[in-house]
């Protein structure tokens, strides 16, 4: 797989997240994080804690085809479980989300200096090790991508949420 050509607007979109998910948790207080979205689906506190640890698992993905291309990444370990497991496991409901957004910020910037200094990082790759057993190559770049876009599709959720919520 080619890595995506358009690297700088795709660093510029991944560098923003943390930035994206500050603001659209501006001026919530405590329990507006906890209002379960009319539609079903997650909290806004949920979806935090969701992206800063989707995003912390595969920054390893990153670092391993920085450091090891030859090496296999699996999330066997991780796709064993529905993410709603995950979410309970790992006490998305009640935690503060204020660590989760440092997290995300702190991973995108190790990223992003990584990204910098690591001679050809953006096309490197790394074997993905899918559910069915069967093995994709992914480039850093379209993972960064990846990331980048999980940013905005949750930062979306949560303004759909504020906005029924306001709506109500």
């Amino acid at each position: 797989m080619n890595p995506p050509t358009d690297r700088e607007s795709i660093l510029a979109r991944y560098e923003e997240g943390p930035l994206l998910l500050e603001r659209a948790l501006a001026g919530l207080r405590d329990g507006d994080l906890d209002v379960v979205p009319s539609n079903g689906g997650w909290t806004i506190r949920q979806i935090v804690h969701h992206v800063a640890d989707g995003d912390d698992i595969w920054k390893l993905c990153i670092k391993q085809a920085l450091g090891n291309e030859q090496a296999d990444f699996t999330l066997a370990w991780y796709w064993e479980q529905p993410q709603t497991v995950w979410a309970d496991r790992w006490a998305y409901a009640d935690r503060s989300v204020d660590v989760s957004v440092h997290l995300l910020k702190a991973n995108r910037e190790h990223v992003s200096q990584l990204l910098e200094q690591v001679p050809d990082s953006w096309s490197r790759s790394v074997a993905i090790r899918q559910r069915d057993g069967g093995i994709e190559r992914v480039t850093v770049g379209t993972v960064v991508e990846m990331q980048a876009d999980h940013v905005v599709h949750h930062v979306n959720r949560i303004l759909s949420i504020r906005e029924k919520a306001r709506d109500a």
